[in-house]
Formats: C-alpha cells, sequence, structure tokens
C-alpha cells in the first residue's frame, strides 16, 4: 500500500540527499510532498553538492533547482504517514522554525517513520525528539544528538542505523541501506 511520505527542505539542502530519496520512494509507488517554509508547490530550493574529497570535511558545489510539489502552509502532518529530512546546510536554519519543529514532534510523538540524513539531525534536536534515541548524523552533528539526549551512533558513511521507527546514516553514502531501511520501516515490499 502507497504511503504519503512528507519531505521537508530548504534553500541549500544537499542535492543527492533530496534528490535521489525523493525520486526512489516514487518509483515504488510512494506518494511524495515535498516543502519548504514560505515556499508554494511550483517553486523551487536551491540544492548543493556535497563531496568527500580528503579534506577536514566536504567541499561544496552549487547543485540544482529542486521544485517542490507541496505548499508549506498547506500541509498537515496527519495527512502524512512518514517524515524524510534531507541534510545539507538547510537543517540549520529550518531548525529556528517553530512550525516545522511542530511538524517533527508530531511524526516523533505519533511513532510514524523518519528518516533523516547526515544534518537532518539537527531538526531531530532542535525538535526535541531525540531523548532515549539511537541516531547517525554527519559527524559534525554528533554533539547535538548527544545534548539532545540522544545516543550518537559513529558508523562508516556507507551504512544506516535503525531505532524503532527512526532510520539515520551520516551522508549520502549511505544511501543504498538507508533507503532500503527506511522502506522496511515503511513496510514496502519489493519482489524481484
Amino acid at each position: 500500500m502507497a504511503k504519503k511520505i512528507l519531505f521537508i527542505v530548504g534553500d541549500f539542502v544537499e542535492d543527492y540527499e533530496i534528490m535521489v530519496p525523493f525520486q526512489a520512494l516514487a518509483a515504488v509507488g510512494h506518494r511524495v510532498t515535498a516543502v519548504c517554509p514560505k515556499k508554494k508547490a511550483g517553486e523551487f530550493v536551491r540544492t548543493a553538492v556535497h563531496d568527500f574529497e580528503g579534506d577536514q570535511t566536504y567541499s561544496e558545489k552549487p547543485g540544482h533547482n529542486f521544485t517542490l510539489n507541496g505548499t508549506f502552509d498547506d500541509i498537515h502532518a496527519a495527512d502524512f504517514d512518514a517524515l524524510v529530512i534531507p541534510g545539507g546546510r538547510a537543517p540549520e536554519y529550518l531548525r529556528l522554525d517553530p512550525k516545522v519543529l511542530e511538524l517533527v514532534r508530531h511524526f516523533a510523538a505519533t511513532a510514524k517513520p523518519i528518516a533523516a540524513i547526515c544534518h537532518g539531525a539537527q531538526l531531530l534536536a532542535a525538535a526535541d525528539v531525540l531523548g532515549g534515541k539511537s541516531c547517525s548524523a554527519y559527524p559534525a552533528c554528533a554533539p547535538e544528538v548527544t545534548k539532545a539526549g540522544g545516543t550518537y551512533t559513529s558508523i562508516e558513511v556507507t551504512e544506516a542505523a535503525v531505532d524503532g521507527n527512526l532510520v539515520t546514516a551520516p551522508a549520502w553514502p549511505a544511501h543504498p541501506q538507508w533507503i532500503a531501511k527506511f522502506l522496511e520501516v515503511l513496510g514496502t515490499k519489493i519482489t524481484l
């Protein structure tokens, strides 16, 4: 059965972390809606490509424009079955929006599936929904996870972690595991 999945995004969301899961979840039949505060369906957010090139942190390059297919002010969390929080720089400022935090809290309080990757953990921490949870994220977010009462899970950049309804990963190289584990939590069955 198709699920209705909400993506909360903003300008300079990580390109792969919005494009790949959005398309993959739609490809298997789920109905995905991407929204951004103060933007409407048909408008776009700018993306950034974060690459791992041997420096002490990721490099950042211009990505694509990602067209939103939902209007932030029109959505109701209760209408959705699951939440996806991509990383990049967007979570840094999205966590300052009270309605964004309210949306995140709804999914956590109702135990609906949540998938967060990279800096997406910043929204989880700001919404104060990590208490007693294990959570992976980009390593620079580890202090935020622990300060919010969560246990930071240090895993390889190609791995994903699951704690109940929460599926997390350090960055986009984990997509094969992160998306597969999220599909399991959603109850999605793929047969070959």
